[in-house]
């Protein structure tokens, strides 16, 4: 696209000027450009990938003496343990993964009274 010289100058034309003459956005040209890769997540990635933190969460449960934990006791003792991650990613893969067990039990319906 800008790769042409201008007849006059002998330069090739700028990225800019071509696309304000076509009137298209660069952005689009620059997103054309790129070769697209697998969608991922947004965002930054965080210090572990997926796969470890998933093992990380499942040591959690295995050494803790309670049946149920949440997603909020999880959180905070990987943050002892000196794994710093969001609270929402520990929530994603508790339900992506669904440990055995970590989830306490609760009652959907109420009983009926007599």
């Amino acid at each position: 696209m800008s790769k042409m010289a201008s007849p006059v100058t002998g330069k090739p034309y700028g990225l800019a000027a071509v696309c304000r003459a076509w009137r298209i956005a660069r952005s689009g040209v620059y997103r054309q450009r790129t070769p697209s890769s697998a969608p991922r997540r947004r965002g930054p990635m965080g210090a572990l990938s997926d796969a470890a933190l998933a093992a990380a969460i499942k040591a959690v449960l295995a050494a803790s003496p309670f049946h149920g934990e949440g997603h909020r006791k999880v959180w905070a003792r990987l943050r002892y343990a000196g794994i710093r991650t969001s609270l929402r990613r520990v929530l994603r893969l508790m339900r992506e993964h669904e440990p055995a067990g970590a989830w306490p039990c609760r009652l959907t319906t109420r009983p009926t009274q007599p």
